[in-house]
């Protein structure tokens, strides 16, 4: 599967942490799945882990974060952002997202943002093959993807 996680959901997934989003993120950096990223998004990821309510949730220091965005740029596949994105929402840091899904050719991307599941975002997102998830369905998705079959030792 490939996947676009939002900033809202890998600002939650960073180490430490045992939420849904950090057990989605170290899923799909692992075959046969793909995270699929932006250098934008890298950027937006940054700035977000550096506001200091954030900070007190993750508990890491610039090293800490700066170690956290290389991990998830290591383990993605870094495209360039279609431009303009065909599907805009009301923010222009959700516009990059279906961008990225798009250049990256995702299935899916997780958010826990509102303006991604308005129904017009849904149906422009769908003509591309792209659903929109949050972290708890993408998590129970992957765990039924990787149970082993009955009968299966």
């Amino acid at each position: 599967m490939r996947v676009v996680l939002d900033s809202n959901i890998l600002a939650r997934a960073t180490p430490g942490k045992t939420r849904a989003a950090r057990e989605v993120l170290l899923l799909i950096i692992q075959q046969p799945h793909t995270l699929i990223t932006a250098a934008p998004l890298l950027t937006e990821l940054a700035r977000i882990l550096q506001y200091p309510r954030v900070r007190a949730l993750h508990g890491l220091d610039d090293i800490g974060i700066q170690t956290f965005l290389h991990a998830v740029e290591v383990g993605s596949a870094v495209v360039s952002p279609v431009s303009p994105p065909p599907i805009q929402t009301r923010d222009p840091d959700d516009d990059l997202v279906i961008a990225t899904a798009i250049a990256g050719k995702a299935e899916v991307i997780c958010t826990r943002d509102r303006h991604f599941f308005n129904a017009a975002v849904h149906s422009g997102c769908a003509t591309y093959g792209i659903r929109i998830v949050n972290d708890a369905d993408l998590l129970h998705e992957l765990r039924s993807l990787s149970a082993p079959s009955p009968g299966t030792p």
